[in-house]
């Protein structure tokens, strides 16, 4: 058919028509009479597009059909785990039994070693885990500088304020978490982004809302799948319906989930409440699976499929099971595809299978029998005080087919026999003394494993030797010292995670306001340079430990004080003690803080020590303390000249390690760490301090024939005219001498010649005098 006898089809409508569905068709007409017929290509699918949208309905169902099949096998596979979940909650004492047997009124109370030893645990974990100024720390990994100083703090600070007061939800439901945790030994915390909260979220999710299969781990990340039961309200449906994450499909709240969950009923019973008949909740099954999907399969660099399964997030609802929701769980930048991680697991102990194990698996035994025996001592009192037993009406005994109450005395047949033999009370027993004591050793036992560690350091005789003190707090809490461990490891992975989003999700600077100040955030903040940590020493988990620690260290440092900062040793002493304001307390010593030069020559006249630290312009402080080394006032301080010259050499050991490691990075284009040794490294940072050494004497030689110091000119002047003052003086006195000593000879000659005036009459009177004296 010609093509353009085929197009006046399609204008007169004599051809198919074509779906809103299909493909934008472009029809170009050539100039020999024919035609070139093109079809637009597909719109790429956006990343984070839900693929439920595209996915054809058919294999929506298959995928639906699967992952319900897979979720009842795992169900099934930990019903046994579930049910002793569930009696073990009847241990805890919470709710009080009414029993008949063996009586009506019989003692329905349970013994609190259970929920003592749980409560006492949560109460130490959540003081450590949660202290007031906020759970998190930093640490800059690799060398210290100013800059990573700095984004370390501004990365502790935000994190403490999102936990401490933007996410409300997480004080309350940790404390909960540690509830759960010391109870059954596992709980999770989910860490994502939520788009209608707008931030990040780290939610408490309890073990019978998670499932994990049979072959799983209790690393999150070595599980081949994980699936989350989800309780959502329909008003919350439609928001994400609104905001595209899942399908708008027609669904009917419930108001219990397709398969009841036996852990949660029992919860419910305890607590005293009850379902409530109006359907309310919806209920979607969350998976996180490696899923081939068609349309998306994985390809070579060749474009070949692989047949790998990739990760995906596949939620769907449970009673209708139909899927809401796919969507692809890596990194875009990941070539690798990896499977990004929510869950984090806190265990107590780490048990056989993929859950941990709690108290109630450790003591719950412990427990049992403690409660059956407090129960008998109990009854046996109350039948001792109450005495029942039988009288005599004719021969026959009413009721004997029931047991005797407490107090009660039946009609009984004696056939006219005195009133004393008439009535015979039931042999009944005092509490038994061997019951009390077998009652003591189930306690005994249960709280040896449970609280060891606070008996032993509160039993410690603060005289006792360092070492013995020592050992008895290393043996008594060897338990609950492992358990903070786990804790603080888990603690750990969840503020991991929570960085890597707000470095994912945060703009690019982020203004918050706090207690009288205004602080910023940068989003690269959270990179790969600082490590983000829980505040909480996993080496300790009480306050009791952590004073005894601080006071043994204090007794050590005040027996070698010359050898030990006693400032050091007094604060941390009153740090475990809670102590607020220590400042207020102890005297303020130097803290070390980058400074500039001209504070360093103002400090070291003063003795204080000098530190150079990395990143600091290291030419301008060198240049600056060698003319502080040409003052007077440094050249008569030996002390201060040496401390001057020793941080001059730190900051030429600076500069020549940054500029060592600046080069191999250049030179490697990486960490240069494992390419080169320590001691090739050592020998080019040991050349470059020999050049800057020379740089230094000829500066140091400029500086000396240029510069002069003022007091040094003053001085020098002064000391000249003191010189020209002296040479006066002894000029005047040698002139002085002079005339003095003419002024004698004058005196000489003028008496000389008065004396031979004198003579001359005598000489004319005798003339052979005078030749005599010739």
């Amino acid at each position: 058919m010609p093509i353009d006898k085929a197009l006046n089809e399609v204008e007169s409508g004599n051809a198919l028509l074509l779906g809103e569905d299909m493909p934008d068709v472009e029809v170009i007409l050539e100039d020999d009479g024919g035609a070139t017929v093109g079809f637009s290509e597909e719109e790429e699918v956006s990343f984070e597009t839900n693929l439920a949208e595209i996915v054809d309905e058919g294999e929506l169902s298959h995928i639906a059909s699967e992952l319900s099949t897979l979720f009842d096998a795992d169900k099934t596979s930990r019903g046994e785990w579930e049910q002793q979940y569930s009696k073990g909650l009847d241990l805890l004492g919470f709710k009080y039994e009414e029993r008949t047997r063996p009586f009506k009124g019989a003692a329905g109370v349970a013994h609190p070693l259970l929920s003592q030893a749980i409560v006492q645990f949560q109460s130490q974990a959540y003081k450590e885990l949660m202290p007031a100024e906020g759970p998190v720390r930093t640490q800059v990994l690799g060398k210290e500088t100013i800059e990573k100083m700095q984004q370390a703090e501004r990365v502790r600070d935000f994190m403490n304020y999102q936990i401490t007061t933007v996410m409300e939800e997480y004080t309350p439901e940790m404390d909960q978490a540690l509830f759960y945790l010391g109870y059954g030994g596992s709980v999770f915390k989910k860490v994502y982004y939520d788009y209608h909260l707008e931030r990040m979220v780290s939610k408490l999710v309890l073990p019978d809302d998670l499932y994990i299969p049979y072959s799983g781990s209790s690393v999150m990340s070595q599980c081949s799948r994980i699936t989350h039961r989800i309780a959502m309200s329909e008003n919350d449906y439609r928001r994400r319906v609104y905001s595209g994450e899942y399908l708008d499909l027609d669904l009917k709240p419930s108001a219990q989930p397709a398969i009841p969950d036996q852990i949660g009923n029992t919860v419910d019973k305890i607590s005293g409440i009850l379902p409530s008949s109006e359907t309310e909740e919806l209920f979607f099954l969350e998976f996180q699976v490696d899923w081939d999907l068609p349309g998306f399969e994985d390809t070579d660099d060749s474009g070949e499929m692989t047949g790998i399964k990739l990760p995906y997030v596949i939620t769907i609802e449970e009673s209708q099971n139909r899927v809401v929701s796919v969507r692809r769980n890596w990194d875009p930048e990941d070539v690798k595809k990896r499977r990004k991680q929510y869950f984090v697991h806190y265990t107590l102990i780490e048990g056989l299978g993929a859950y941990g194990l709690g108290f109630v698996h450790l003591i719950g035994g412990l427990s049992r029998s403690a409660t059956s025996a407090l129960r008998q001592l109990i009854d046996a009192g109350t039948l001792a005080n109450l005495p029942a037993g039988f009288k005599a009406k004719g021969a026959r005994i009413m009721n004997d087919d029931v047991p005797l109450q407490p107090g009660e005395w039946r009609d009984m047949d004696a056939g006219g026999a005195e009133l004393t033999s008439q009535m015979l009370p039931l042999p009944y027993k005092e509490p038994s003394q061997t019951l009390f004591q077998l009652l003591g050793f189930c306690v005994e036992a249960g709280q040896r494993l449970a609280n060891t560690a606070d008996m032993a350091v509160g039993d410690g005789n603060q005289y006792a030797a360092v070492g013995t003190t020592i050992a008895l707090m290393e043996r008594g809490s060897m338990v609950m010292s492992s358990i903070h461990k786990r804790l603080h490891y888990a603690q750990k992975q969840e503020f991991k995670m929570l960085a890597a989003g707000f470095g994912e999700f945060l703009p690019d600077e982020y203004p918050y306001d706090v207690p009288g100040a205004s602080r910023t955030v940068k989003k690269k903040d959270f990179d790969q340079l600082i490590a983000v940590l829980p505040v909480a020493d996993p080496n300790i988990f009480s306050s009791a430990q952590r004073v005894t620690l601080a006071q043994t260290q204090l007794q050590l440092a005040q027996s070698a004080p010359q050898m030990h900062d006693m400032y050091q040793a007094f604060h941390r002493m009153y740090s475990a003690l809670n102590v607020r304001d220590i400042d207020a307390i102890l005297k303020p010593q130097n803290v070390q803080h980058p400074k500039d030069p001209a504070t360093e020559n103002s400090e070291v006249l003063e003795g204080a020590p000098l530190k150079a630290f990395a990143g600091q312009q290291h030419d301008a402080h060198t240049v600056a303390h060698l003319m502080q080394g040409f003052s007077p006032m440094l050249q008569a301080n030996p002390a201060a000249a040496v401390s001057l010259q020793q941080h001059i050499l730190e900051h030429m050991r600076l500069k020549a390690e940054e500029q060592t490691e600046a080069e191999l990075f250049l030179q490697y284009g990486k960490d240069p760490k494992d390419l080169v040794s320590s001691i090739q490294k050592e020998g080019m940072i040991a050349l470059k301090i020999a050049q800057y050494m020379q740089d230094i004497k000829e500066l140091q030689t400029k500086l000396q024939g240029d510069q002069s110091d003022p007091l040094v000119s003053l001085k020098e002047k002064e000391l000249g005219i003191t010189e020209a003052s002296n040479k006066a003086d002894e000029a005047l006195e040698k002139q002085k001498l002079t005339m003095d000593g003419q002024e004698e000879q004058a005196k000489i000659v003028s008496q000389e010649k008065i004396a031979m005036l004198r003579a001359q009459p005598a000489f004319r009177g005798n003339p052979n005098a005078t030749q005599n004296r010739q």
